[in-house]
């Protein structure tokens, strides 16, 4: 098994709008790519591409979280301002990609990925039906009942514990 992440074809996103490669460059991935991807078929991978497709209202709540929920500001990024003052070539590449990659060989599967949840288990789904697999039969197990001994546990008040802070970030 392969897996490409997203970064593999931003040849014909990022790297476009942000000027980081040539047309050159730029329109012989869009030539080589499908070939590459029908080779790799060819060669007995199975290559499946999902595209995981949020709403525009539901970017901008994820980018406000992330600017103001300090354990999720690490996802922020400066290229993530330019996205927003380039959206419609940002959009623009995405549906030329698409356009070039998006084959009969080798189609993209877009996945309605507002709910986070929702998106990872019809992914999942749509992959395992896409997957030749044989369920695995396990043995039963029976677990046997613990041997405590003598064994007693200090008390809780005797240790030290790291506060929850959790709820502050809720």
């Amino acid at each position: 098994m392969v897996l490409f992440d997203r970064s593999w074809y931003n040849r014909a996103g990022v790297e476009r709008v942000m000027g980081f490669c040539s047309d050159e460059e730029y329109r012989e991935f869009l030539r080589a790519c499908p070939e590459f991807e029908r080779m790799l078929i060819r060669s007995g991978i199975i290559l499946i591409k999902y595209w995981f497709s949020v709403s525009d209202e539901e970017q901008e709540k994820r980018f406000k979280e992330r600017i103001n929920t300090p354990i999720k500001r690490w996802k922020f990024s400066p290229m993530d301002l330019q996205s927003r003052t380039r959206w419609a070539e940002y959009s623009r590449a995405k549906d030329d990609m698409f356009t070039y990659t998006d084959t009969q060989d080798s189609p993209w599967f877009v996945v309605e990925a507002d709910d986070k949840r929702r998106a990872r288990l019809n992914c999942i789904t749509h992959l395992l039906s896409k997957v030749p697999y044989q369920s695995i039969k396990y043995e039963k197990i029976k677990l046997p009942p613990i041997n405590k001994g003598d064994y007693e546990r200090p008390p809780l008040s005797s240790q030290t514990f790291v506060p929850d802070v959790c709820e502050q970030f809720e």
